[in-house]
């Protein structure tokens, strides 16, 4: 019998830590929190200072009870949960819950930044007391979260449809991706054109170069912040007069300026660049990262995966520097450890993101990796062990070549060639990647210069011209949303991959690539975020989703763990602003219009029969006196409560005094279509196929009519898109409906619906069809992109809805524009649609997306 029970999160980390101790200590896993806030109510008593309830978890009651029964047979509880507030809460929870079982004072909190048998051992070793801060901290942002979820979420789903929650960090993540999109939709293009050439020196080595425009009478032309400078050549007018008078001039190089560069090695991860990078380099989500590193860091390979400090302990330093000399020489050592100073809020007593073994090189690590881990391992062992490094040497080449005429033209071109690698010996391609780019993203570089003087005549091959325009900024990916929300200080390491992975749940954004796009519904729910911060500013109060705001109560919550304030103190400051907020977010409906609707239903006498739909009940009669009873308690209803109301007046019109419709503006709903209730009930007699997934989405076909019919049976007309895809159910179940032929002539099924075709849309798909060269299909990751089968893809939906998307609209006339060329009035076209600038279309090779 062991005389120790230790009690980790994982069963993963406990089998391995169980190794490491040996037969007197018995390890088991509590799979995360074992008691939590209650699933369907508040838990917290707002008038006894803040006080939680707390409860088993569905899954913690098993645990719990397998633990309490293990530790009957010890004397000592080691808890060992992960080093940060998460943990230690946890770790708070399971003496809450054991304390009865063991003597308290036999209890003890181990702590260690990473699975190697020293670590644990050294643990073990030197055991501590819960830190009672820390778990307050924890203990803090959980209530502000319940808080804000239970008493801010409703006021918003009574407002916007479809609209799940609102969230402390959440939502002020999703305000970031809308306003950034705001941006992009009103950002101006500005139509410029570039100017560079071709050339080449008059004598051997003859290979050519690429020189640039850079002045013009020592004017800066091009583009910066996305808006074009004085100088920049803004009309096909100023370039054909450039033009000339660069045909006439010969071109001599003014000077050549060579400096060496030196570029320091960056930081050893923390989460948030883990996070960035796994993403930039490898593609992977922020959420993936964060398993694979578990992974990672339950096999013993690298440290503790949450945490905001580059500090790296005196051991793993000295054991890098010694791996650096050895592995690379001692001129790759600097004579001082590199040091890199952590944010404020960083908790030192962590580590940055690191192997623990330097010796172990990506390939040799000793366990059995798939390639996700080896690559996100090998990510993490490059940039530790650069980081301990002497910087990169690189030999920066300028030439300037002038050219004097009516005005003086500046052309450049720069070249960079590595002198000395220094830590991109260990981090390779990741350090070299960022090179000097202009304001639109493309690099200043050329790819290599041949020996020049000062002095020296070069001849012209080409002249290079370019029409293009401003580009707005991009828009957010996870990696450079982490990235603001970081500067920003909202959020803390353990919450960034979880705040990504509920916009995408919520269904706030969607991903387009890797670029992170708002819905209807993020967009819908900022606004009302917006507009609650107007009415909170002309109140002179606080704005609860103010970047700022949301910043101040993280920082709040570091000084709870730091013991600077009592975490109820913060609540007491807190709370107030919520209420706020909830009070100024209701959108109400004017009480005089309800009490208006509420005359015009007491004459309904006869009521519709309640359709129950799926788990929910519709009762027009239940509702209305439901409403009654909230007015009767002076409650107001809410805007979306409100239009409510007006549609149920309009159902039962017929039963109201002309006098209240015209008061009330009603209007007799559409009719239900004759042919539908014997469509559905065809199909009530069908065996339906399994309900199949793709992506986010479930369709299942049985559901689907069985919504249909109970809309129906409340009176609703069904949309055109709706009969359209009940019309394509009959055609697809037509084996299972009996003398379907004559059915399908009795309801019309081959008849094509006349569509009114956009007049805006018409004549670009039209002139696509001049164009008899097309783009060779281009492969970027999994994907194919093909001009020719996207064009004819738009075309046959246009013609089936008459319409597009506002987003197939915006990628039709960038396809567009790449054939201008072929196009012959596409300049018409360019004006009277809002193309874009004729662009040229890439090379036919095949590309790899990065």
């Amino acid at each position: 019998m062991s005389k120790n029970l230790v009690i980790v999160e994982s069963p993963a980390k406990a089998k391995k830590i169980n190794k490491f101790l040996g037969k007197d200590y018995a390890v088991m896993a509590s799979v995360g929190h074992v008691r939590d806030l209650p699933a369907k109510k508040l838990g917290v008593d707002i008038e006894k200072n803040f006080e939680p309830e707390y409860v088993a978890t569905t899954r913690g009651k098993k645990v719990l009870k397998e633990i309490k029964a293990a530790a009957k047979k010890c004397e000592n509880v080691y808890l060992a949960p992960d080093p940060d507030r998460e943990g230690e809460a946890i770790a708070w929870h399971l003496f809450e819950a054991l304390k009865k079982t063991v003597p308290e004072e036999n209890f003890y909190r181990v702590t260690y930044n990473e699975i190697t048998k020293p670590a644990i051992l050294a643990a073990f070793e030197s055991p501590e007391k819960i830190d009672m801060d820390r778990v307050d901290a924890q203990q803090a942002r959980r209530i502000l979260d319940r808080l804000v979820g239970f008493k801010g979420s409703p006021v918003v789903r009574t407002q916007i449809r479809g609209a799940q929650s609102v969230g402390r960090v959440q939502t002020v993540a999703l305000r970031l991706v809308v306003e950034r999109e705001k941006g992009i939709i009103d950002f101006k293009p500005e139509t410029y054109f570039t100017v560079g050439a071709e050339v080449r020196k008059q004598e051997a080595p003859l290979d050519s170069f690429t020189v640039k425009l850079a002045r013009i009478n020592n004017e800066p032309i091009g583009v910066k912040d996305r808006k074009l400078l004085p100088g920049a050549v803004k009309t096909m007018e100023q370039l054909e007069e450039i033009q000339k008078e660069l045909n006439n001039s010969p071109l001599k190089v003014s000077d050549v300026i060579t400096k060496e560069v030196t570029r320091r090695a960056r930081p050893p991860f923390i989460t948030s660049t883990l996070q960035q990078s796994a993403s930039g380099a490898l593609g992977y989500a922020p959420s993936r990262t964060m398993g694979i590193a578990q992974k990672l860091y339950e096999n013993g390979l690298i440290t503790y995966m949450r945490t905001d400090s580059f500090n790296i302990a005196a051991t793993a330093l000295d054991e890098c520097r010694a791996f650096v000399g050895h592995s690379y020489g001692t001129e790759y050592l600097p004579e001082k450890p590199n040091f890199y100073k952590s944010k404020g809020a960083a908790q030192e007593a962590h580590e940055a993101i690191r192997p623990t073994d330097v010796a172990v090189r990506p390939g040799n690590e000793g366990v059995k990796l798939d390639a996700v881990e080896q690559k996100l391992y090998k990510l993490i062992w490059q940039r530790f062990v650069a980081s301990q490094m002497v910087p990169a040497r690189i030999a920066r080449r300028t030439v300037e070549i002038e050219v004097s005429s009516e005005n003086t033209y500046l052309f450049r071109a720069t070249s960079s060639e590595i002198s000395f690698p220094g830590y991109m010996k260990a981090s390779g391609i990741e350090g070299a990647a960022d090179k000097p780019k202009n304001d639109e993203g493309e690099s200043t570089e050329t790819i290599a210069l041949p020996p020049l003087a000062q002095g020296e005549s070069l001849d012209v091959l080409d002249w290079l011209t370019e029409q293009k325009e401003t580009k707005p900024v991009a828009r957010y990916t996870e990696a450079s949303l982490i990235k603001a929300l970081e500067e920003n200080g909202v959020g803390r390491p353990s919450t960034y991959a979880a705040i990504m992975s509920k916009l995408d749940e919520r269904e706030y954004v969607l991903k387009e690539k890797r670029a992170l796009v708002p819905t209807p519904l993020g967009m819908e729910l900022v606004e009302l975020v917006l507009k609650t911060e107007e009415k909170l500013k002309t109140d002179n109060k606080v704005d609860l989703f103010e970047v700022r705001f949301t910043a101040d109560m993280e920082t709040k919550l570091d000084d709870i763990e730091e013991g600077k304030i009592e975490w109820t103190t913060m609540m007491q400051e807190f709370y107030p602003s919520l209420l706020e907020w909830i009070d100024h977010a209701k959108e109400t409906a004017p009480p005089e219009r309800v009490a208006q609707c509420f005359e015009a239903l007491e004459n309904v006498t006869e009521w519709m029969e309640p359709v129950k739909s799926g788990r929910r009940t519709y009762d027009d009669h239940k509702t209305f006196e439901d409403f009654k009873e909230m007015v009767g308690k002076s409650e107001l209803l809410s805007k979306r409560q409100g239009e409510m109301l007006h549609k149920m007046c309009c159902r039962y019109i017929k039963q109201v005094p002309e006098g209240i419709i015209a008061k009330l503006e009603l209007v007799e709903p559409e009719a239900v279509r004759t042919d539908t209730p014997r469509k559905l009930e065809l199909l009530s007699t069908v065996k339906y196929e399994e309900p199949r997934t793709s992506g986010k989405r479930t369709y299942d076909d049985g559901k689907f009519c069985t919504s249909l019919g109970d809309q129906v049976k409340m009176g609703k007309r069904l949309s055109d898109r709706q009969v359209a895809y009940l019309d394509t159910l009959l055609t697809k179940y037509s084996d299972q409906i009996e003398n379907f032929d004559a059915i399908r002539v009795e309801l019309k099924l081959d008849e094509k619906k006349e569509v009114e075709a956009d007049p805006a849309i018409a004549p670009i798909l039209l002139a696509t069809e001049t164009i008899a060269e097309w783009a060779e299909p281009v492969k970027r990751g999994k994907r194919v992109f093909d001009d020719k089968e996207f064009i004819d893809s738009l075309s046959g939906q246009f013609k089936a809805k008459g319409t597009l998307s506002e987003r197939q609209v915006a990628a039709l006339k960038r396809t567009v524009a790449k054939y201008a060329t072929q196009i012959p009035n596409y300049a018409d076209l360019q004006e009277q649609h809002e193309l874009p600038a004729p662009r040229k279309p890439k090379p036919k090779t095949e590309e790899v997306e990065s």
